[in-house]
């Protein structure tokens, strides 16, 4: 399914985020001239049609008080990995969580859940509380602290 005009301007209209606003799909909609159902039917079929791949929400983590934000990373049994890494992401202090490839020897880990804290002595109990659920399918972790926000953008596209 090629972008036509319309998609186009949606997508420019909401590249730098919804606005904050109670209804922020009539927002663009009406910018646009169209109305806030229109705006969440296209963007559904970008969905289904796999041009956008999702829509979701960006939370500032430092603005919101969590400081300590560490990406803890584990060895786990490859047999087990999925359906534990189900269970981690579940847990309200793990923003995401997924499976990566071992990159042996120097790299054993191929799960990652990101953590997010006040403290670092925060981040550790729940790094405990995971290894906790993994039981004997972890062999080995590590949390890797972030030292500077990047800045994270979605799709992007020009207005030619």
């Amino acid at each position: 399914m090629p972008l036509d005009d319309m998609d186009r301007r949606i997508i420019h209209a909401t590249q730098s985020g919804l606005p904050l606003v109670q209804r922020p799909y009539e927002a663009v909609g009406a910018a646009l001239g169209i109305s806030g159902e229109q705006v969440r039917e296209r963007l559904q079929a970008m969905l289904e049609e796999g041009l956008v791949r999702r829509i979701g929400a960006v939370p500032n983590h430092y603005r919101l008080g969590f400081t300590a934000n560490g990406m803890s990373v584990w060895d786990v049994a490859d047999d087990r990995v999925d359906q534990l890494g189900e269970q981690i992401g579940k847990l309200p202090f793990v923003s995401h969580c997924y499976r990566r490839p071992r990159r042996l020897p120097v790299w054993p880990y191929n799960l990652f859940a990101m953590l997010h804290g006040r403290s670092r002595e925060e981040v550790e109990a729940q790094a405990q509380q995971v290894a906790a659920l993994l039981g004997d399918a972890c062999r080995a972790h590590d949390i890797l602290y972030s030292t500077a926000i990047l800045k994270k953008t979605g799709l992007r596209i020009s207005e030619s």
